[in-house]
């Protein structure tokens, strides 16, 4: 049959009039007939901007006259956030379109929505869109909101929902990066046209699928001639009568969902529908993390990227951080769009932004703020391409570094590993799938041998349950499934990879501790905690004190000295100290706690306290070759928040045998003047070394970034004094930079 008659006869699905969809940010369905509220405009950051109201199936402004900050803050409220701190009038982000659906609007501040208002009632205005209110809320969201706060794409629900390929060919190796593009309406899917199909319409849709690119030259793919598209059309699922069709998409290339591309819909009673056409299909461009190709697998050694994400717990989301010289540094959210979101996405080898999360969402970086008011068009290759301001401390604070949450393809990733026996989905017993010779699917254990919070972390992110809180080398009291059988062993993560079968692996099996009771376990969390340290302050308190031996005693108990130590004349004699101050935040969105209860920790008669962790952190001295000379180490046997964030409180303190930790949002200070805060250098010799300190060095706590642990700095002794210069972050500096 011929293309043009299959289509030109088929039956349509009555998909109306395409309204465009905006970008904005949009409280939660409230489910209690309350209307919708969004903020828009710019410039604004997450907690203001222009008050926008959904009412009879379209939004629209309120009016500043007879506006006052009671109302503002019903609307905040209304918004998901404790109260308002200021309002605005004369459009002040910008002037809205459509209707201006409420005036005269007098609130007296303890209403549950501003329908509860007095007003002119929906629609009654005798103002124009210069007049547009706006609100400022306080950055603090209600206990028990749902929104998520973020700026994000608004799709009409009634228009088009999802997009999706459908394979040239039956069988089809992931990701699919080719294929007829379908459209979900209500109940079915539906097709485009591709009479007047562009490149720019297939760079969207590859967005949408979580590829960077559209590939070069695929109208082929749209020649009516073609013999895989006429062997698609002849394999099309039911009759063709059941499936709708789009008459045609006009994209810019910069939206980030087909919906917010001009359409042309169908109506009811049209008969030719797309004469001379058939459905539009794309071919995209994958990025090297998801190469089938060796040709695309070489793109992995491409040349650095000046853009990387952090502190995501899922593949293709985290904090934006960009390369500015040899250091790295975060984006300021104010003006933080998807436009912009994307290029960073599409940067790094995913497909265009779905989300891009403002207020510091995916944790806070340290270090410096490089980029404000962040203005993409959406096709730059890099986000340095994009017009922005410099900014100063006293612009951003790291409270507002923007994050990114990319489209990514579908990897199946989660369908080859399963947790059996945890009390929820969780958590439980790690089992994978392992493909056996005769080419069938079996399920197996895997060895809890040398399982770390970094194995933990990939199979969490795997399953898409976000981060690991704990990695377990024993399961037997989740010996609930009828798998027995050991598949893999010796694994070594990083803490990156996509999936388990990414790690380092014995090439077979060798578990030292046979039995299913021996296998890994995991249990997962949404949040994760996250430590750094203040390189800064190591590097301004850094001293040598020569310290008797007599007041040494609980050190050397506690194995705080060299080895050389133990050969001295005690009580005679001195050892010669490296001491610093060492000040650790937690910028994660969970508390840091040990990973023993305080009924476990162990008791230290010399210096009378508990230990909640035996080594919290490594000091080592290094040659500038990477040998060490001298070392230390420091036992949490104080862990307390000392300091706070503002609107942030002390939850632990060691006193009275209290609880341990760090809340989030906190720091612990260890003094340069406390035992064992020091590496003993008695026996080394003057030169250039390395100084570097390891936080949570055995994994034994989770983090959501386990590469910010560390700290190096250069250090020059002369037998009598020392210097310390360029002090840094493990990943805070480019790999050409950092310390040798």
């Amino acid at each position: 049959m011929a293309r043009g008659g299959h289509w030109g006869t088929a039956g349509s699905l009555l998909l109306g009039v395409w309204l465009p969809a905006v970008l904005c940010q949009t409280t939660a369905a409230p489910g209690n007939g309350q209307p919708k509220l969004r903020l828009a405009g710019y410039p604004r950051k997450h907690n203001e901007g222009r008050v926008e109201v959904f009412h009879q199936g379209e939004w629209g402004t309120i009016c500043d006259d007879d506006f006052t900050l009671s109302t503002a803050h019903v609307l905040c409220r209304q918004l998901g956030f404790v109260s308002a701190t200021g309002w605005s009038h004369g459009a002040k982000y910008g002037a809205g379109t459509g209707k201006i659906w409420l005036d005269n609007v007098v609130c007296g501040g303890a209403e549950t929505s501003v329908e509860r208002c007095h007003s002119r009632g929906w629609g009654n205005s005798d103002c124009t869109h210069d007049e547009d209110a706006g609100v400022a809320c306080k950055d603090e969201r209600l206990p028990g909101f749902n929104d998520s706060n973020l700026i994000e794409m608004q799709v009409d629900e009634r228009r088009m929902e999802d997009v999706r390929l459908r394979p040239l060919s039956g069988a089809a190796r992931l990701p699919i990066t080719e294929g007829v593009v379908e459209v979900k309406y209500k109940e079915g899917w539906a097709h485009i046209c591709n009479v007047g199909w562009t490149a720019k319409n297939s760079r969207v849709v590859c967005g949408m699928m979580g590829f960077p690119a559209e590939k070069p030259g695929d109208h082929f793919l749209q020649d009516p001639r073609s013999a895989e598209m006429s062997s698609h059309l002849q394999n099309l699922p039911g009759r063709p009568s059941t499936w709708g069709l789009i008459r045609s998409v006009a994209c810019t290339g910069n939206e980030v969902h087909l919906s917010a591309c001009a359409a042309q819909f169908v109506s009811a009673n049209e008969t030719a529908l797309c004469v001379g056409g058939g459905p539009a299909a794309v071919r995209c461009v994958p990025g090297p993390q998801f190469a089938q190709t060796k040709s695309q697998k070489r793109r992995r050694t491409s040349p650095l990227v000046k853009a990387r994400l952090k502190g995501g717990a899922r593949v293709g989301e985290g904090r934006v951080e960009v390369l500015k010289g040899a250091a790295w540094g975060t984006v300021c959210d104010d003006r933080w769009n998807l436009q912009s979101a994307s290029v960073v996405c599409r940067q790094l080898g995913f497909g265009s932004a779905i989300e891009a999360p403002t207020g510091a969402r995916m944790g806070q970086g340290v270090g410096p703020v490089y980029m404000n008011e962040v203005q993409c068009r959406g096709d730059e290759r890099s986000l340095w391409d994009c017009p922005h301001k410099a900014i100063t401390s006293e612009d951003c604070q790291h409270m507002e570094d923007a994050s990114v949450k990319c489209n990514v393809p579908y990897m199946a990733f989660d369908k080859t590993i399963r947790l059996s026996g945890g009390r929820s989905r969780l958590e439980g017993r790690v089992e994978t799938v392992i493909s056996m010779a005769a080419g069938t699917e079996t399920w197996g254990l895997v060895c809890g041998d040398g399982w770390t919070m970094r194995e933990a972390r990939v199979v969490c992110r795997q399953l898409g349950l976000n981060f690991a809180s704990s990695a377990l080398q024993e399961t037997w009291y989740w010996d609930s499934s009828n798998v027995t059988d050991m598949v893999m062993s010796g694994l070594k993560c990083t803490g990156d990879e996509m999936a388990l079968s990414d790690c380092q692996r014995h090439r077979s099996v060798s578990c030292q501790r046979a039995g299913s009771q021996f296998s890994a376990g995991v249990i997962c969390s949404d949040t994760a905690s996250d430590l750094v340290l203040n390189a800064p302050l190591v590097e301004q308190t850094v001293y040598i004190e020569d310290r008797p031996l007599h007041l040494l005693y609980c050190a050397a108990e506690e194995n705080c000295l060299s080895k050389s130590a133990a050969k001295a004349n005690w009580p005679y004699g001195q050892r010669r100290l490296l001491r610093f101050s060492a000040q650790i935040h937690n910028i994660g969105h969970a508390d840091f706690r040990p990973k023993l209860s305080r009924h476990s920790w162990v008791w230290h008669e010399c210096h009378r306290h508990y230990h909640s962790m035996d080594i919290f952190t490594h000091y080592d001295l290094l040659t500038t070759n990477g040998t060490r000379v001298a070392d230390g180490h420091k036992a949490s046997f104080c862990l307390e928040d000392t300091e706070c964030q503002e609107g942030v409180s002390k939850h632990y303190e060691c006193a009275n045998f209290g609880e341990q930790g760090i809340t989030a949002g906190c720091w612990d200070l260890y003094r340069h003047d406390i035992d064992c805060q020091w590496i003993d250098i008695t026996d080394v010799m003057p030169g250039n070394y390395i100084l570097q300190v390891v936080i949570n060095p055995n994994f034994e706590v989770a983090e959501s970034d386990f590469s910010n642990n560390g700290m190096q700095c250069n250090l020059k002794y002369d037998g009598h004094r020392v210097w310390l210069h360029k002090c840094h972050l493990g990943d805070s500096l480019s790999p050409k930079t950092k310390t040798t």
